[in-house]
């Protein structure tokens, strides 16, 4: 069964050597992502507008793998003040 790759072009990808997603065969797992703007190469100080990001970028790492946020089954939140999971 063939493994891919998919990078976010992030510089830590390759300093400590980890990949956004990996595929390998039906399953696509993603990992290490933040609501970083590639696009800006900025990060919002408001946690709302991270959040948003974040799911882009993850958005963006599966359609290159042929999926969507629909294909999700199990995901998991790292929030370090959990008060502020609703404004998430």
């Amino acid at each position: 069964m063939k493994r891919s790759l998919i990078s976010s072009g992030s510089t830590f990808e390759a300093e400590i050597g980890y990949s956004r997603a990996v595929v390998q065969g039906d399953w696509i797992f993603v990992s290490g992502t933040t609501g970083f703007d590639y696009s800006t190469m900025t990060i919002s100080d408001d946690l709302a507008e991270q959040t948003e990001q974040c799911l882009k970028n993850i958005a963006t790492a599966l359609a290159q793998a042929g999926c969507s946020l629909a294909d999700v089954v199990r995901v998991t939140y790292v929030l370090p003040d959990g008060s502020q999971f609703k404004d998430c």
